[in-house]
């Protein structure tokens, strides 16, 4: 029987008991369970593509298996609330981009806090963002695109209101002063193949995704959108060297987890991605993808999240955007 004497005991017994501490908790991380990496954009994106090379190689270190879940849509914040409500015991993890620092500026009533509800980790690297059109559409020049949409009622693709597609096509737009429409798809193939059958004019989208396409004819680049010409196309000269300030747009892929996750395993993942990182592999995959080494501690991309939350509410706010 049960008795209150025991229970007792037992509560006691209980409170009486050592604390276990984060770092203990970290050094027993991961356990025999499988490792959950939501990308929230879909298969065959810019992100997906980084973060599978990463994932790959950081299960191989960590010895246990992580699993990509792709949960597109809404611009990236159906997957990335799923992240925010998941338990911080790093064992559900956020393969992400820009469009996190992104999405307060677009979704008014988002269900999650960009800033407060996650943990940066580590950045991936850089995927400079590449304006193109379709090459039959006779614009051959970044000078053309912007002279034909202000006499012509021009649109746009992305892979959803929020992303980094629609913002990197946005501050150009913005710079280069003219109106088009918007037209967001769920991901960015979609987004790729409206602008190759001529439905929708041109489109900003990682070099990591549409390099097969400008390869083969299928689309024209215009310019980047990062501040440095990529290596992936090093004659291709940016949005900047074109005469368009304030066009820039910073790219960035990472590693995040829920805000709550034990200290010791924010900084055991990010041990564990750099190293993945400085692998030679990894490199020549990244490379081919056009990524480019942007590396900072959990601490600073903490801060660089912030910062960039603040400057596209600004943004959005002095441009007269309005989404919801």
């Amino acid at each position: 029987m049960f008795s209150r004497r025991r229970f007792v005991a037992l509560a006691t017994a209980t409170l009486a008991a050592p604390a276990v501490s984060p770092r203990a908790f970290a050094d027993t991380w991961p356990k025999d369970r499988i490792i959950r990496a939501i990308v929230p954009f879909n298969a065959g994106s810019s992100i997906d593509i980084i973060g599978r090379i990463v994932a790959d190689q950081l299960s191989q270190l960590i010895g246990q298996n992580i699993v990509i879940e792709n949960r597109g849509g809404a611009g990236g914040t159906i997957g990335t609330l799923q992240v925010a409500r998941a338990d911080p015991d790093g064992y559900t993890l956020l393969i992400n981009a820009a469009n996190h620092s992104i999405a307060p500026a677009c979704y008014r009533n988002i269900a999650y806090d960009a800033a407060n509800d996650f943990a940066g980790v580590a950045v991936f690297g850089t995927v400079p963002n590449v304006l193109l059109v379709n090459p039959s559409s006779g614009i051959k020049t970044v000078q053309d695109l912007v002279a034909k949409a202000k006499t012509a009622d021009l649109s746009f693709s992305s892979s959803g209101v929020g992303s980094a597609t629609h913002w990197a096509a946005e501050r150009f737009r913005v710079s280069a002063g003219f109106k088009a429409t918007h037209i967001p798809f769920r991901g960015g193939v979609e987004s790729l193949t409206e602008v190759m059958t001529g439905r929708v004019d041109f489109c900003c989208i990682g070099i990591a995704s549409s390099m097969p396409f400008i390869r083969d004819g299928k689309l024209r680049p215009l310019v980047v959108t990062s501040r440095k010409r990529s290596p992936a196309m090093p004659d291709l000269m940016t949005s900047l060297e074109a005469g368009y300030p304030d066009s820039d747009f910073n790219f960035w892929n990472a590693l995040l987890a829920p805000a709550k996750t034990p200290r010791p395993i924010v900084e055991r993942l990010h041990a564990e991605v750099t190293k993945v990182l400085a692998m030679t592999e990894v490199q020549k995959k990244f490379d081919v993808q056009g990524v480019e080494p942007a590396p900072v501690t959990p601490a600073q991309f903490d801060a660089q999240i912030r910062d960039e939350i603040a400057f596209n509410v600004k943004m959005a706010k002095d441009a007269g955007l309005s989404y919801n």
